[in-house]
């Protein structure tokens, strides 16, 4: 099920996995040599040198598609996350209305199993029914509106509300590029091995849903020749991941009136009356061409054909929400495409749809019972030192004019802070939540969230709300709020700990702090001014030297590899190789400042400076499924955990120092060729 949700800009960690924290132990040692090979010189590489023998000991498990650090918290933590929803459906007190009950509630409807077995594919058909008495291509377009206000589907295109990138104050009504389902555009044009594979698994998983829904197997093939024929053509249309991170190129302000003389078969001044939006008579578009091609389409498509599109829509969205055997079928396509070996439980499952749902309802328990009040005191202390370190590497930049950093130095003071939890809970008014009900709780949640998106249009922005649910673990800034933000569920180890020594928490948190503040400054993020507006505050030459190391850095990941042969996108990773690069010179500047960062005391075996570069590396050990490796290099703007663990130390002098890496080592670079950016 679709839930709209507010829209915004960032720039994530890249922990993909949506994880949870609680109260765990400390590890006996925060750098344990068990886990490290110490058979491998970490010049030569660093990653196994850091982490191998955790690797080899640590498969990824049937359930899952990687394995890591982050996994493991996560795991530990779901079990924390099971504790709460379960109590909360088990408790026959809690007050009607109050935060308990409605996430028990939820939850509940969720893992009644035998109730969404009878059901089976019932909760659609009245859905199902109503595309097949269309008889237009306006009621087409009408019923996309339909589907997407009454939290159904998001067909065709992306419609938000989001801020005016070049005037942050206003919220704005916003269409970007869609209409396909598989991860990536290239897998709709491309001819390799893999695309093909994942084109006929699509093309499997269509034809068997339809099946379930009554269709024999030719009407099935026949409907899913005609989706595939649809979708591709909207592929063809979309801009591609590297393009779409240019926030210029995706900066395209049209008055409604001007929009509409572009796409003759849509009058958008009612498309968005209908969208419940009045009042407004500009729109931001991030892809215009798009749009054309869209309205082309409007005229080659049969009705016939858009009908089936629909019902498609209709029925993937609601698959994983059905009777099992729709939930196999989704299983059985997601296989083909992560190499995932069994289904996630159905307790996990639920448990991330709550989260996913109405996780600031369940976050207020979450906060409740396990979030600890001197973890925010000392995660400000922390943010305090990397801003204090972050002003004193800008001043000292030899590449960066005067002028430009006074800028960037007032950007960086402009940078707010988020520590946990919002100060200000959603409390989903007006959403019905029953007990009996899992797929109308679902359709219930994804309609109040496209109203609540809607209502902010008119309204001052607020800067009080969080992009991630406080039991995540990740962190995240906004180029138009400028603000960094930590959920509550990162400040945990590998992270943070309040008992490791300094070295292991500025490599961990502290770097995850350095990389946030970094984005502000990457080649996305660096085009935002303090206020968070759209505007070049650079000097044409500063700007030419940014762009020559920014260049140099895409250079060095393109010569990546996973699965032996399939390269690291350095533009589609650019933004966050950035963040790595700035928050780990970040961090450890602001390391030095420290007792330990200044004394040369070994614990474990290790130097402070070993043990900082050590805590970096150990967050990013991890194994993955090679099909997941082979998707994520396509969709993901985070390079793979093993180059993120070497690509910014094998540009610091400071780790060549500390773990004596000298030339003819495989992974030196000489000191002229090291790229020195923030």
């Amino acid at each position: 099920m679709n839930i709209l949700k507010l829209t915004r800009h960032i720039a994530a960690l890249g922990i993909l996995a949506t994880g949870y924290t609680a109260s765990a132990q400390s590890p006996a040692k925060f750098i344990d040599p068990t886990n490290m090979d110490l058979s491998v010189k970490p010049g030569d590489d660093f990653y196994t040198y850091a982490s191998g023998t955790w690797i080899k000991n640590n498969p990824v498990p049937a359930k899952e598609t990687r394995w890591g650090s982050f996994n493991v918290l996560r795991d530990f933590n779901i079990n924390a996350v099971k504790g709460l929803v379960e109590d909360a459906a088990a408790d026959k007190t809690a007050p009607v209305g109050s935060v308990k009950k409605r996430v028990g509630d939820f939850f509940a409807a969720a893992m009644d199993s035998i109730a969404i077995e009878k059901l089976g594919y019932s909760p659609i058909k009245a859905d199902l029914e109503k595309v097949k008495q269309l008889k237009t291509v306006q009621d087409i377009l009408d019923h996309t509106v339909y589907m997407r206000v009454s939290g159904l589907a998001s067909p065709m295109f992306g419609f938000s509300v989001g801020q005016d990138r070049k005037n942050v104050t206003k919220y704005l009504p916003q269409l970007g590029q869609g209409g396909t389902t598989l991860p990536d555009r290239d897998y709709y044009l491309k001819d390799d091995s893999r695309s093909v594979k994942i084109r006929e698994a699509y093309t499997t998983y269509m034809t068997t849903l339809f099946g379930l829904i009554g269709y024999n197997n030719t009407e099935g093939q026949k409907k899913a020749a005609t989706v595939m024929s649809i979708e591709k053509k909207f592929a063809d249309a979309q801009m591609s991941r590297v393009e779409m991170r240019d926030p210029y190129k995706t900066y395209n302000k049209f008055t409604v009136a001007n929009f509409s003389k572009t796409t003759p078969s849509v009058d958008w001044a009612k498309m968005l009356l209908k969208l419940k939006v009045s009042g407004q008579d500009t729109i931001l578009v991030s892809a215009p061409k798009f749009f054309v091609t869209f309205d082309e389409m409007l005229k080659s498509v049969s009705l016939k054909d858009w009908k089936t599109y629909l019902e498609w829509n209709v029925l993937k969205n609601a698959a994983p929400n059905l009777s099992s055997p729709f939930v196999a079928a989704n299983f059985a396509f997601n296989q083909v495409q992560s190499g995932q070996k069994v289904q996630t439980p159905r307790w996990q499952r639920m448990s991330q749809l709550t989260d996913g749902t109405i996780g600031e309802l369940l976050g207020q328990l979450y906060v409740a019972k396990y979030f600890k009040p001197d973890a925010k005191l000392r995660m400000t202390e922390l943010i305090s030192n990397l801003r204090k370190a972050f002003e004193i590497r800008i001043k000292n930049l030899d590449w960066m004019s005067a002028a430009t950093k006074e800028k960037a130095l007032a950007k960086l003071n402009a940078f707010v802070p988020k520590i946990g939890y919002p100060e200000k809970w959603k409390n989903y008014d007006g959403l019905v939540i029953s007990r009996a009900a899992y797929f109308q709780n679902l359709r219930n949640a994804g309609a109040w969230g496209y109203k609540e998106s809607i209502d902010q249009l008119g309204k001052p922005v607020d800067r009080t709300r969080f992009g991630m649910t406080p039991p995540t673990v990740n962190a995240y800034y906004s180029p138009t709020m400028n603000e960094i933000v930590f959920p509550a569920g990162i400040l945990q180890f590998p992270f943070f700990d309040p008992n490791a020594d300094d070295a292991v928490n500025y490599g961990g948190i502290g770097a995850v702090i350095g990389h946030e503040m970094s984005h502000g400054f990457d080649d996305s993020g660096s085009q935002y001014d303090k206020d968070g507006n759209l505007r070049n505050w650079w000097t044409d030459e500063d700007k030419t030297k940014f762009e020559a190391k920014t260049k140099a850095l895409g250079e060095q990941f393109d010569a990546y590899t996973v699965l032996d042969t399939i390269h690291v996108i350095g533009k589609l990773t650019m933004g966050e190789n950035i963040g790595d690069l700035g928050g780990l010179n970040a961090a450890y500047t602001a390391f030095k400042l420290t007792k330990q960062g200044q004394s040369n005391e070994k614990i474990d075996g290790f130097t402070p400076d070993q043990r900082f570069f050590l805590s970096w590396a150990q967050v990013w050990r991890g194994n993955i499924l090679p099909e997941s490796a082979a998707q994520l290099i396509k969709t993901d703007p985070h390079s793979p955990g093993p180059y993120r663990t070497i690509g910014a130390p094998v540009n610091m002098d400071a780790w060549y120092e500390a773990f004596d890496v000298k030339p003819g080592d495989k992974l030196y670079k000489k000191p002229e060729n090291r790229i020195r950016m923030w």
